[in-house]
């Protein structure tokens, strides 16, 4: 602030200089959606390497190709991944008919105890033609009771179990007596122990359970010590004690050390919370706390886990990729991170595909939160014709189902194979996403988001062959479509060998065709977004204005000077465009600020053509 002067000498005044630098954002930061062991589910944890990814979310596992996605990520030169667990536990539905329409209900709770509620629909002393009564029974009992209520109605008035799924109904449903409502899956169960408090056989315990549910849990145990400060003068109920948890995996032990829990509720170090906050390994059960401390660990060992069960079936269910966008969970818990770049959604096993239907979900979020999306090629693209026969179909076609946005996604045909460790290193066939995601982290690494990332020199670590050998000429017939082919080509080995987003297709000429135009667009839009909230209720007006080009200005030009885009000099690369004319007076009025960034963006040389001419011999006239 300006320096008032009072006494007579010299006074010292910083001014700003008005420079504010705006830093780029990450541009290879994937997110896997899927299926795994153990960790918690609908949370986006972050992690370096495919050694955090094990820790956190247990070995490979053939019930999920989630594992094996990360794995190939970080082969091929990813560094950072978001990966999201998914429940494996569904909720139960009941379907409502009413003519050839149908109202479907869906469990408030997860789980198999959404399998004991029943729906009744009746019109016992209604008022009209038009209303019904609805109750929701769980066994004997009546937890939801709707009487004379219209269709249209009932979705503010359900609340205590169920909720509506979908509704087409425009009349009252069909009366029906006690439906019940099934699908309800528990998905694994988490391992437990009971820590007494005595040696009596029915003395209360301290119970413990297992972080996430799974057999990973049977490998944990626990010890308990009193190896705390002196507390002969404390109250039985306030004194501490420690416990120590050790999750064996093999040869290898991690272990975590708690001190100084209380059963006392009003301790800072009360044991419920200081598990939540602390504890990778471990929850207690909050419903059964004892009065006292639990008793010593009677031998060096502890007390192991017990109980915990894998899921017998993996989850085919659709809703738990896309999940809720209000309960963050599915694709919806990336609403959690600040910023991921690329989203891959690995398919529970080798012989399910990802729906269309998910596929649409992800892509529109893509879109919005400026990321793309890398799809898999489905199990039917068994061959250049296959892949033909499904863009033409428009009832069955993937393409058709992605719907607008579709250059914010690109895929990449066909299916890889890769030596699978679990099948004594047999190749098995698995869905590419997460070798590409580590292609593309590669290519940004080594040349810049703005680099197409294939070529000869995107050669697939740890891919072992393709399931479908292309030529030339079937490679030109995919490409011109939007469908970007792996090759294999001698010397060079397995090769991505094409960059098109999924709005490619020549017929479209659209201005997103290729992925580096997309993904340096995203790049850019991101890191202004972020860079430009200072200006935010700054005065509107021209020394505003020209701060905004200066920052501005000096980012680009950064890029330019790294070759990020197309022209000579400055002038022919971008511009950055905040004045009088981009902001009117109305535009004042209205408290906004107009912002055009301009660039010219470097477009890959998909198409090398060599002319050759003979030297015709000097003929003599």
């Amino acid at each position: 602030m300006p320096v008032t002067p009072t006494y007579p000498g010299v006074y010292i005044e910083e001014i700003p200089s008005g420079v504010r630098t705006i830093t780029g954002v990450s541009t290879s930061i994937t997110a896997f959606i899927g299926f795994a062991l153990k960790g918690s589910t609908n949370d986006p944890i972050r992690i370096q390497s495919f050694g955090d990814y094990e820790r956190q979310f247990g070995k490979l596992t053939l019930n999920s190709t989630m594992g094996y996605a990360v794995q190939q990520f970080f082969l091929n030169g990813g560094t950072d991944a978001l990966i999201v667990r998914l429940s494996a536990k569904t909720r139960a539905t009941t379907e409502l008919k009413a003519a050839d329409k149908s109202l479907i209900l869906e469990a408030i709770e997860p789980g198999r105890e959404g399998d004991r509620l029943t729906a009744t629909v009746n019109y016992t002393e209604v008022t009209d033609d038009t209303s019904f009564n609805l109750i929701i029974k769980k066994g004997e009992k009546t937890v939801e009771e709707l009487k004379n209520v219209k269709f249209d109605q009932i979705a503010g008035k359900l609340s205590k179990s169920v909720r509506i799924l979908s509704s087409t109904i425009t009349q009252r449903p069909d009366a029906i007596e006690n439906q019940a409502f099934t699908g309800g899956t528990d998905g694994g169960v988490e391992a437990q122990v009971s820590l007494p408090t005595s040696n009596e056989a029915e003395a209360p315990a301290l119970v413990l359970n297992a972080s996430s549910e799974g057999a990973w849990g049977n490998d944990l145990k626990v010890i308990v010590d009193h190896d705390t400060a002196d507390q002969s003068s404390t109250p039985e109920e306030k004194k501490t004690f420690n416990v120590t948890i050790t999750y064996i995996d093999g040869e290898q032990r991690t272990s975590e050390k708690l001190r100084n829990l209380s059963i006392d509720k009003t301790s800072p170090r009360y044991v419920v919370e200081v598990f939540k906050t602390q504890s990778f390994f471990a929850r207690v059960d909050e419903d059964n706390i004892p009065a006292v401390r639990p008793q010593p660990s009677n031998n060096e060992e502890g007390s192991s886990f017990n109980g915990g069960q894998d899921s017998n079936e993996p989850p085919t269910n659709d809703n738990l990729y896309t999940g809720s966008k209000s309960e963050k969970t599915g694709i919806y818990a990336l609403e959690k991170a600040d910023l991921f770049n690329l989203l891959c959604i690995p398919p529970v096993n080798r012989e399910i595909d990802i729906s269309p239907g998910t596929w649409a979900t992800a892509l529109q979020y893509c879109f919005e939160r400026r990321a793309m999306l890398i799809v898999d090629p489905p199990l039917e693209w068994i061959n250049k014709d296959a892949v033909l026969r499904n863009l033409n179909n428009p009832q069955d076609s993937l393409l058709a189902a992605l719907g607008k946005n579709k250059n914010y996604a690109a895929l990449f045909f066909p299916r890889v194979k890769l030596a699978d460790p679990l099948k004594e290193n047999r190749l098995e066939t698995f869905v590419p996403c997460g070798v590409i995601a580590g292609t593309f982290a590669r290519t940004d690494a080594q040349r810049g988001v703005w680099k197409a990332p294939a070529g000869i020199d995107t050669s697939l670590s740890g891919v072992r062959g393709l399931t479908v050998s292309l030529t030339d000429g079937e490679n030109g017939q995919l490409n011109p479509l939007g469908i970007n082919c792996l090759r294999f080509f001698p010397v060079y080995g397995n090769v991505v060998w094409g960059s098109r987003t999924l709005e490619g297709d020549d017929r479209l000429a659209s201005e997103w065709k290729y992925i580096p135009v997309r993904r340096l667009a995203l790049f850019l839009e991101e890191s202004l977004y972020r860079g430009t909230q200072w200006v935010v209720f700054e005065p509107n007006d021209e020394p505003l204005w020209s701060q905004i080009r200066l920052n501005l200005g000096a980012f680009m030009n950064n890029l330019f000077r790294q070759g990020a885009f197309q022209g000579k000099t400055p002038r022919e690369a971008y511009f950055v465009k905040c004045d009088k004319e981009t902001t009117t007076q109305n535009d004042i009025d209205r408290g906004i600020v107009n912002i055009i960034v301009g660039f010219a963006p470097l477009k890959p040389a998909e198409f090398v053509i060599i002319k050759f001419q003979q030297i015709a011999g000097q003929l003599v006239t």
